[in-house]
């Protein structure tokens, strides 16, 4: 059977989901103020509990890693969040915040057989990823795994979207594209609207420059929106990033690649179906499809 790189795209959009409601979830926002992080908006914890696997990092290496946050942005979480609480506290509460949080969706689902199917099958994927290179990837896929299935699946889950978002980064880098650039020309192919980016920390004048220099390179309209030019590029950029996240399904194999998104199917279901997730997000979920290749 050929490849099928796009495979990385449509199982992206299918897990991601199933992992993201854990920035929006209640119990999750519980577990952060108990270690004594501000909780009227969703930034300090996010800040500790994404980049605790790097330990103890500093502003610099987490705005490296994250790549689209403003610097000033990191700089008020990072390394204050470790004054808060230590990066290996902060993970212990992550995993009990995926506890509660899966426990209220999915009720007695937890202890379903073919959520424990999907988890071994999720960690397959996550331990044929390539972390070369990957650093947030690397991260996470060097915790010790843990044993519930249903802790099994959301740890496998962010080693592949980990995975995947390092090898998003490389793909920017290999397109010029800098990290306010990358959010404007997102922004740009309609993937969320520019208030929706504005969560980045960018300013105005960080905005229109970046902008600006877009639109020198042909790749924007005065308006803001993709010129065909910038459209192409940015298509370009999913594909590479598709080639680069592929491998974990090459070797998973299509019978049970088709398997997991089936069993994964009625997750999803309850987690879009507790209305947390936001309608848009920087990540461009449901906006960036992965269209057939030739």
């Amino acid at each position: 059977m050929a490849d099928d790189p796009a495979l990385a795209r449509r199982m992206w959009h299918q897990l991601e989901p199933v992992h993201a409601l854990f920035w929006y979830s209640p119990e999750v926002f519980a577990e952060a103020e108990a270690l004594g992080y501000k909780v009227n908006t969703r930034w300090p914890s996010y800040f500790a509990w994404r980049a605790a696997p790097l330990g103890a990092a500093g502003s610099a290496l987490v705005t490296a890693a994250f790549y689209s946050f403003s610097p000033r942005t990191v700089a008020e979480h990072v390394p204050a969040a470790w004054a808060v609480a230590a990066p290996d506290r902060v993970l212990e509460a992550r995993l009990r915040a995926v506890d509660r949080m899966y426990r209220t969706v999915l009720g007695d689902g937890v202890a379903d057989p073919a959520l424990a199917e999907a988890a071994e099958l999720a960690r397959a994927a996550a331990e044929a990823a390539s972390t070369a290179g990957r650093p947030l990837a690397a991260a996470n896929a060097d915790l010790t795994w843990p044993d519930a299935p249903h802790l099994v699946l959301w740890h496998a889950i962010g080693i592949l979207r980990e995975q995947r978002g390092d090898g998003h980064v490389a793909a920017l880098l290999t397109h010029g594209l800098d990290p306010v650039e990358a959010l404007v020309s997102f922004a740009a192919v309609g993937a969320a609207s520019v208030e929706t980016f504005a969560s980045r920390g960018w300013t105005d004048a960080e905005w229109s420059a970046a902008r600006d220099r877009l639109a020198s390179r042909g790749l924007v309209a005065a308006d803001g929106t993709a010129t065909d030019r910038g459209r192409e590029l940015r298509e370009s950029v999913e594909r590479s990033t598709d080639d680069l996240a592929y491998e974990p399904w090459r070797a998973l194999g299509p019978a049970k690649t088709a398997r997991l998104a089936e069993l994964i199917m009625p997750i999803l279901v309850k987690v879009l179906e507790t209305g947390l997730l936001p309608a848009q997000s920087t990540l461009g979920i449901g906006k960036v499809q992965a269209p057939p290749r030739d």
